[in-house]
Parts: C-alpha cells; sequence; structure tokens
C-alpha cells in the first residue's frame, strides 16, 4: 500500500454529504411555478418572491445557490411529471402575434382566412 495517497489526491471520505431540506415535490414546485409570474430570470424569482412572499408554505428554504445546486437532482422526476401533464398531441400549431396588415381598403373583402373572427381596430402592436 502507498503510503502517500493522501499527498497528492483528496481524500473523498472528506466530503461533505448534506442532507436537504426541501423535498423534491418542493424544489419541482419551486420551479413550475418560476413560469407564472412575470420574472426574467430565476435568480429575481427566488430571492425577491420566494424568499419574500412564500416562507409559510416552504419553511426549510434555503439559500440560492443551494437551490441552484440541488435543481438537477430533481431533473428526471420533474420530467416524468411534466411529461403526464401534458395534452393530447394533435398536429403541429403555430400561434402568432403579428397583425395581418391590409394593403388598402378594398382588399379587405379578399382576406378571408379569419372572416368570423377578424375586425377592424387596433392591435397590441399597434
Amino acid at each position: 500500500m502507498p503510503m502517500f495517497k493522501s499527498l497528492w489526491l483528496p481524500d473523498s471520505s472528506k466530503k461533505r454529504n448534506r442532507l436537504c431540506r426541501l423535498s423534491d415535490s418542493e424544489i419541482m414546485t419551486i420551479i413550475i411555478h418560476f413560469h407564472q409570474p412575470h420574472y426574467r430570470n430565476f435568480k429575481g424569482y427566488y430571492t425577491e418572491y420566494v424568499s419574500c412572499y412564500l416562507p409559510e408554505e416552504f419553511p426549510q428554504l434555503v439559500s440560492y445557490n443551494r437551490l441552484v445546486e440541488l435543481m438537477p437532482h430533481v431533473l428526471v422526476p420533474l420530467c416524468a411529471y411534466l411529461n403526464t401533464r401534458k395534452g393530447r398531441i394533435m398536429g403541429i400549431a403555430y400561434i402568432g402575434s403579428a397583425k395581418l396588415s391590409v394593403c388598402h381598403h378594398l382588399r379587405i373583402p379578399r382576406h378571408q382566412v379569419f372572416a368570423e373572427q377578424a375586425a377592424r381596430g387596433k392591435t397590441s402592436i399597434g
């Protein structure tokens, strides 16, 4: 047995094996709920919303850095849960919010694609 093994290689038994205070379902709930409010990044959502307004729902919250470390551990259960929540696939569907502009007011009767739903007026774009 070599006597110098601990000189060059770190001992793997010294690594801390912390227990997570949040359950997997709580982490998944936080990740899913992130898509509901209008936050642009996850750190702002967690530090400004979850830690301020939801400590009663999650009494053993961990720090943001610790939550980011725990997120890869719930990837498979999260994918399995989301796979059960999706609807039946009917085909390819695209939803666009761009307006269909009409070049001239005499061409309005020719555009019959959305004849029942379309109306004259302004859109959210302008």
